[in-house]
């Protein structure tokens, strides 16, 4: 299935530990490129959440951000390390003694020393599933906007391709006339001079002529091409490499079309082949 490589999908979800929003932005690129910001309950998930995507998206840049909001009470909880605080206590009634002070450690000076209250992360398991549930749930969006680009990429490129089958259509039609044409002109020429010419060697000339303006290789080759563009629009896996591979083959033959051309038609043609390849070229820089 044709891909493009931009796209955009935010899915948020509600679970009983709070909420989650993930936000995932494509671009295209040459391979793929993974921009992950995790928020800190969830950075041990960076691994996971790389193949995750990896699994959905082969080639491009991938910005992803996720937020995580906390339901009140869900995030952390404390408690009172009991045996460091009578440790501290203790500590205290002696400091009392040794000084013959009568002063008592308030609860407020008790709870401030180091070690006495823990804090404890509330379980993470949950929010582990949740999270990586709801990034799927974003790939799966993501997946469905890029597939509907790409059926308008499929649709740009092979309405382009039709415009190029066309052209070399019409010109193959028209090169017998342009051979013609070539070898009246060039008589035409003779005769305005007003010499005698050897039949032969005019006849050797217009041969040389001929070959040196004979497109029927590159014409030929267009054909394969745009064959070859048609078919692999079709495959299921990634394409883009393939299809920029095939733009720069399609862009030399014309190329040489238009080196070789010594007609208007001809030069034209070349041109008008030209402009499509080049639109087709640019879609082809956003399929995965």
């Amino acid at each position: 299935m044709l891909k493009s490589m931009t796209g955009f999908a935010r899915h948020s979800s509600q679970f009983e530990g709070g909420s989650l929003i993930w936000e995932i932005k494509t671009l295209n690129h040459r391979y793929l490129e993974q921009s992950i910001k995790l928020p800190e309950e969830l950075h041990s998930l960076e691994i996971p959440v790389r193949e995750k995507i990896a699994t959905y998206i082969r080639r491009g840049k991938v910005e992803c951000h996720c937020r995580y909001q906390p339901r009140a009470g869900k995030s952390l909880c404390y408690q009172i390390n009991t045996d460091a605080a009578k440790q501290i206590m203790d500590l205290h009634q002696q400091a009392a003694e040794l000084t013959q002070g009568s002063t008592r450690i308030s609860a407020h000076e008790l709870l401030a020393w180091p070690g006495v209250v823990d804090q404890i992360q509330a379980d993470t398991n949950e929010l582990h599933e949740s999270a990586i549930e709801a990034l799927q749930s974003a790939l799966q969006e993501l997946l469905a906007n890029r597939i509907r680009e790409g059926k308008n990429l499929k649709n740009a490129i092979q309405e382009r391709c039709a415009s190029l089958t066309g052209i070399i259509t019409q010109l193959q039609e028209r090169l017998p006339d342009i051979r013609v044409n070539l070898q009246n002109r060039l008589r035409e020429r003779l005769d305005a001079i007003d010499i005698e010419v050897d039949e032969g060697r005019l006849e050797q000339e217009l041969v040389i002529q001929l070959q040196k303006m004979d497109v029927d290789e590159e014409l030929d080759r267009l054909q394969a091409h745009i064959s070859e563009v048609n078919e692999v629009l079709e495959r299921e896996d990634a394409i883009g490499r393939r299809l920029d591979f095939l733009m720069q083959e399609l862009n030399r033959e014309a190329n040489t079309l238009g080196s070789k051309s010594i007609a208007i038609d001809t030069s034209n043609a070349a041109i008008d082949m030209k402009v499509l390849i080049e639109q087709m070229r640019e879609q082809v820089q956003n399929i995965e």
